[in-house]
């Protein structure tokens, strides 16, 4: 596989796309082509709604076209970990996924010597289609963790808006990992996060997958749960598998087995994922876009939206209703470091590309 990753990247130094890629060209496009939602459209009502309903966790759909109804809200604090970019209103889940994130945190800070999670977009209150950043995200089962290690101080609200975020990827080269960024802590968090049962994929940069796979020398049964995808080189995208006894949640299909450390990630390093789009024939009818309306979504999704909403964000906090003030408490000693050069708070369709993973 190396070699056949090796004469992909001299095909596309040919092709030039080293300098055109930079760091996260997928992000960058991502970002240009999101427009404000329509009145109307599924994004801005599900983007709209500030608090999530009463009762009991349930998802309805798929990851990247459903709701939920029951989220609770992760902690701003928890012993390891911080939560990022407040103001996105984007820490709601399944508590199942909260769940995933505290054990997470103090495992890793217990057995692989991280210092505590970042954690970024979870769901909205009630799921749906967001504004922007995310496809998927919908049901409260997807979360993104940053690869950057949380502070020793509890940072402020506007110090979570502003921090930035570290790609693991050399600025000037291509799907290249940076050794001044990258070390066997990332690789030990990834591992640790695939270790659980119910996690379903971990989707990272095809760089970082093939850093694991050339370097991992532990155990490999859950390498393959880590899938190559553009973006995510500045975070990981955490997915759990449909929680027992959700029988409205649509699952994904298993990974394959393996590590997936063969032709699937060295696709990822050849021309092909690059290749523009076929024009269209000369006669063929244009094709407009349609944004996503709630009447797309599974037939719950607009009796959630209709549904009673809790009393108020503390009410709905995991954990109860003490956890909710615990950003108050003992506030940061020190301004955040701001060093990094600042990268797009989204990352692309996971949509597992190919279609043999």
């Amino acid at each position: 596989m190396a070699l056949r990753i090796a004469q992909a990247l001299s095909s596309i130094g040919k092709l030039a796309l080293a300098g055109l890629i930079g760091v996260s060209l997928v992000a960058g496009d991502a970002a240009a082509q999101q427009k404000q939602p329509s009145p109307g459209s599924a994004k801005a009502i599900f983007g709209g709604v500030q608090l999530p309903t009463q009762g009991g966790p349930q998802p309805f759909g798929f990851y990247a076209k459903g709701c939920m109804t029951g989220a609770e809200a992760l902690p701003t604090d928890g012993p390891t970990w911080q939560a990022m970019r407040l103001s996105r209103n984007r820490r709601w889940g399944n508590p199942a996924m909260l769940s995933f994130i505290e054990q997470l945190s103090r495992d890793a800070a217990r057995y692989d010597g991280w210092p505590g999670l970042l954690i970024g977009d979870i769901s909205q209150p009630r799921g749906g289609p967001m504004f922007n950043g995310h496809a998927s995200h919908q049901i409260g089962l997807d979360a993104d963790i940053w690869l950057k290690p949380m502070p020793s101080y509890r940072m402020t609200t506007d110090q979570r808006e502003a921090l930035p975020f570290t790609s693991m990827l050399k600025k000037d080269a291509f799907l290249t990992i940076d050794p001044n960024v990258w070390s066997a802590a990332q690789a030990r968090l990834l591992v640790r996060a695939a270790s659980y049962p119910e996690v379903q994929r971990i989707f990272v940069n095809p760089a970082i997958k093939k850093k694991m796979c050339d370097t991992w020398t532990g155990d490999r049964t859950n390498l393959g749960k880590l899938r190559p995808e553009y973006g995510h080189d500045a975070h990981f995208h955490v997915r759990l598998k449909c929680p027992p006894g959700a029988a409205n949640c649509k699952p994904q299909a298993p990974v394959a087995a393996g590590d997936g450390c063969d032709q699937s990630l060295a696709w990822w390093f050849t021309p092909a994922p690059w290749a523009k789009p076929k024009p269209p024939k000369p006669d063929a009818k244009p094709v407009k876009p349609r944004e996503v309306m709630v009447s797309d979504l599974p037939k719950a999704c607009q009796a959630v939206l209709d549904a009673p909403a809790v009393s108020s964000m503390r009410a709905a906090t995991y954990g109860g209703a003490s956890a909710a003030e615990a950003l108050g408490v003992a506030p940061a000693a020190q301004p955040a470091a701001a060093s990094d050069e600042e990268l797009p708070d989204l990352g692309p369709v996971p949509d597992d590309k190919p279609a043999a993973q």
